[in-house]
């Protein structure tokens, strides 16, 4: 009788450590199928990267080449941004003192400036 018990104890034992290991097995399961990501989601995503870093370029450069073609600093667009959010983004601000009105579009393409209009005389304009 007492072997049955302790086959029966060992039974029980064993079905608890599989239990356990079932319930990592399948968590590790729901992870890795909850981080698969359509490939929908994955070209959205790509796209909002691709306009950011657009905007961050042309946030960094139209204001230095406005200050080296005016002397006046550009702080904040004064318009909302015209752009496709995937190509090229032009930005425009006014002036205060050194000039009246600026508009600078930058493409991803180029990687810089491809026109920089200050005050309807054109500065800077690249083929693309």
């Amino acid at each position: 009788m007492s072997e049955e018990t302790e086959d029966t104890k060992m039974s029980d034992t064993t079905k608890l450590m599989w239990a356990v290991i079932g319930v990592f097995v399948v968590g590790f399961i729901v992870v890795g199928v909850s981080k698969q990501e359509s490939p929908q989601t994955v070209e959205a995503q790509s796209m909002l990267r691709n306009y950011v870093a657009i905007q961050q370029m042309a946030n960094q450069k139209c204001p230095a080449a406005i200050l080296k073609e005016t002397g006046e600093e550009a702080f904040f667009p004064s318009e909302d941004p015209i752009t496709d959010k995937e190509t090229y983004i032009t930005l425009k601000w006014k002036g205060e003192k050194n000039f009246k009105e600026a508009s600078c579009t930058l493409h991803g393409s180029i990687g810089g400036i491809s026109e920089l209009i200050i005050d309807g005389k054109t500065i800077i304009k690249k083929k693309i």
